[in-house]
């Protein structure tokens, strides 16, 4: 038997893990425009994972999949320049960015599943 739900896909889990953590270690930064972008963007992997799902047919939830991993590259991209612009430290922007990593190895190991 398939998965029924969009909240029992491993990824998705991870993706909302990932958009605490960007939301918990974000939410004092002053520098608004790159607050939001990241808090966006990571709360656009899981929900794309969701959105994908519940269309039903194998063709969307693979481009929703893709939506999914460009978001979670987008954030990736921000946490490499969290540190350097003293956002966060660099321990917890490399744990963060293996979180990302770990998201994109799902999600295609989720993308090859449907073909």
């Amino acid at each position: 038997m398939g998965i029924l739900r969009f909240e029992d896909i491993m990824a998705w889990q991870k993706a909302q893990m990932l958009s605490i953590q960007v939301y918990k270690n974000f939410w004092k930064i002053k520098d608004f425009g790159y607050r939001d972008q990241i808090t966006r963007a990571s709360v656009s992997v899981s929900n794309n994972i969701a959105e994908g799902f519940d269309r039903k047919s194998k063709a969307d939830f693979s481009r929703f999949l893709n939506y999914a991993l460009a978001s979670n590259s987008e954030v990736r991209s921000m946490l490499y320049l969290a540190p350097k612009l003293k956002y966060l430290d660099e321990n917890k922007s490399k744990s963060l960015i293996e979180l990302t990593n770990e998201i994109s190895k799902i999600i295609h190991g989720l993308k090859k599943s449907l073909k």
